[in-house]
């Protein structure tokens, strides 16, 4: 009996049981202190430096209805890699993030690893947190 086709068996079964490099990672974003419990919240995902927080630059977006309540937590796949979330709450429903005239937000808003802006938007690098592996948890505090 020869113990070759019995390793390479082996060795095929474990390679197969191995994450894809690239395959989506399940990543869990909750979101606390909504300041309206019935105005949508979207959440920008981006994954470039270059990208973040320029319009339409983001990898995805997703609205949330939050139902009633005052914090949800959203479910979603990402790629390994650094991502950042931006997040604003609509609370006139107009579908655009309302600013004054020095350009600043007048509606809620927030960063991954609750970063607190005070004189100029955060960086990509601020807000940055790593996916490299399922069940990571992303816990963001809205505030107004």
């Amino acid at each position: 009996m020869t113990l070759l086709p019995i390793a390479s068996l082996l060795i095929a079964t474990l390679l197969s049981a191995a994450p894809a490099p690239n395959e989506p990672q399940a990543v869990t974003v909750t979101v606390t202190s909504l300041v309206s419990t019935t105005a949508a919240v979207r959440l920008y995902f981006y994954n470039t430096r270059e990208g973040f927080l320029k319009s339409g630059k983001w990898a995805f977006s997703k609205s949330v209805k939050p139902g009633g309540k005052s914090e949800f937590t959203l479910p979603v796949e990402l790629p390994r890699g650094d991502w950042a979330v931006a997040i604003t709450q609509d609370l006139n429903n107009n579908d655009k993030i309302d600013k004054n005239f020095l350009g600043i937000p007048t509606e809620p808003y927030a960063f991954s690893n609750n970063v607190r802006p005070t004189v100029a938007a955060p960086g990509f690098d601020e807000c940055k947190f790593t996916v490299d592996g399922p069940g990571k948890v992303v816990s963001i505090v809205l505030k107004n």
